[in-house]
């Protein structure tokens, strides 16, 4: 129910309250990259940028491949760096390879 009425965009703001993170994605707007700020009292926030076409050297030859840019704030007063840095390059592993998420 809850993602039916947000594709329809006919959520409440009692329907937004109390989260504890957000993914928000200007990817979609043309974005490439960007530093989102953290909706207090969350613990952080992770931004993802547009998807581009970009030269990438793999195997000894150079490719192309489809790229993003992810950008994570988090409070540090809740978190350490190094298990935002854990959390973000689990996120890279998962988009680099889908068919492991199903």
């Amino acid at each position: 129910d809850l993602a039916e009425r947000a594709r329809a965009g006919k959520l409440t703001s009692d329907d937004m309250a109390d989260g504890t993170f957000t993914v928000t994605n200007l990817g979609g707007l043309g974005v490439e990259h960007f530093t989102p700020i953290i909706n207090q009292p969350q613990a952080g926030i992770l931004g993802v940028g547009k998807i581009m076409e970009k030269p990438v050297v793999r195997d000894g030859g150079i490719h192309v491949r489809s790229m993003l840019t992810l950008s994570l704030v988090f409070d540090h007063r809740l978190l350490d760096g190094a298990p935002a840095a854990k959390f973000l390059a689990k996120v890279k592993e998962l988009l680099e390879n889908p068919a492991w998420i199903w």
